[in-house]
């Protein structure tokens, strides 16, 4: 055993106390390095030096206000932006940045009583399965503590998150997502939405300093959206290297919720992450916190390169199942063509498309009325080249030929 290796260990067996700098786990405030998309940490100081040099502005602009209190021409404008009876909130929010951390830890503490008082805290006794789940990811991510994790009441939004006050950490997964754990649907897709949201806190995400930051970049134009992007592809990085299998039913449960989750095909979607392009798919993507669906699905089924944040990824795997939007309407089939196509065409798998997407040969079993693998096999790692992309199947066969 290395040096190093023997301290990694004595890390892991004592992790120690939580303090300002030590960061969440034992990986230290960097987390784990080969889990964070390489973006993450360019755009996170760039961020800092922007908060740095607003709170310097703000500095300036004080001395300034107090140091000349009547200044002329068009010094007295802008001075009139900040005070007076011509003040704008706007400019009269700079003032207040000081008062922005503490607005920060007392939403934070906010947040986290409401759980405590109202949430259904996960335990060895309540909600077992997942909160083993909880359990197993922190050791996984060497976690200096174990995360308090609870449930709460839905009303059909699928969700969960992940934050923390002081030196706490804490995750919530609402109860529309946790049913997704059943025996009799997928528990694999929550393992990976328990160890994303884990994943959130060994990276760093909720730590104070961190959500600071990115309260203040959020103001930035494309940095703040930029960032957060690509802190959610860290973390999904982080469920996929504990829960591989639930990939495809996670993706399904995000885009078809909990009931028709399970018919989603994980290529199709992944798939439409290349063929759907133009301005305004990419300004939709631009403007968002999380990467559009279909770019994270073509991220976790091809681990061989990092999720994109700003530019569509380019390679497919299979032929298109229908019309892209970008396309001229003229190029588009007509209702009696889609018909005697679907005439031809049956489904393979019990009545529907093959579920999750899996990969063709994989054996399927019909539980409680639901489609799952007969038994788990572990999601392939992409090794050889096939079609322009790189992959192999559970057994160990190449994947076919494109049609």
């Amino acid at each position: 055993m290395t040096r190093r290796e023997a301290r990694a260990r004595e890390r892991v067996a004592n992790p120690g106390q939580p303090t300002l700098f030590s960061g969440a786990t034992v990986h230290g405030w960097r987390g784990i390095r080969e889990l964070r998309h390489p973006v993450e940490m360019p755009l996170l100081w760039t961020g800092l030096a922007l908060c740095v040099l607003a709170y310097l502005s703000w500095l300036a602009l004080v001395v300034w206000l107090v140091t000349v209190p009547e200044p002329s021409g068009t010094a007295r404008e802008l001075r009139g932006l900040f005070v007076g009876e011509s003040a704008t909130s706007q400019a009269q929010v700079l003032l207040a940045l000081p008062g922005l951390p503490l607005l920060v830890w007392v939403a934070r503490a906010l947040m986290y009583a409401q759980l405590r008082s109202r949430g259904v805290q996960m335990s060895p006794t309540q909600f077992p399965e997942g909160y083993r789940m909880v359990v197993e990811a922190a050791a996984a991510f060497g976690l200096r503590r174990v995360p308090d994790a609870y449930v709460v009441l839905g009303n059909g939004q699928v969700n969960a998150f992940a934050s923390g006050h002081g030196f706490r950490r804490f995750v919530c997964v609402y109860s529309d997502l946790f049913e997704v754990g059943g025996s009799a649907r997928d528990p694999e897709a929550l393992r990976f939405v328990i160890s994303h949201e884990v994943g959130h806190l060994a990276a760093g995400h909720v730590s104070f300093w961190r959500v600071l930051i990115q309260q203040l970049t959020g103001y930035v134009p494309v940095l703040g959206l930029a960032l957060s992007r690509a802190m959610e592809y860290t973390a999904d990085n982080h469920g996929y290297a504990l829960a591989p299998q639930g990939t495809a039913g996670v993706m399904g449960l995000l885009g078809a919720g909990k009931y028709l989750g399970a018919h989603v095909n994980l290529h199709a979607m992944a798939d439409r992450a290349a063929r759907e392009k133009g301005f305004w798919v990419h300004a939709v993507a631009w403007s968002s916190t999380h990467p559009l669906l279909t770019w994270r699905a073509h991220a976790l089924r091809d681990r061989s390169k990092p999720g994109r944040v700003m530019i569509r990824p380019k390679n497919v795997w299979f032929d298109a199942a229908g019309p892209v939007g970008y396309a001229r309407s003229q190029g588009w089939p007509t209702p009696q063509q889609v018909l005697d196509h679907l005439d031809q065409v049956r489904p393979r798998v019990l009545g529907a498309e093959e579920q999750f997407g899996r990969y063709p040969g994989v054996e399927y079993a019909v539980v409680r009325d639901a489609v799952r693998l007969a038994e788990p096999t572990p999601t392939p790692r992409f090794v050889g080249q096939v079609g322009g992309m790189s992959g192999d199947l559970p057994d160990g066969s190449a994947l076919p030929d494109r049609p």
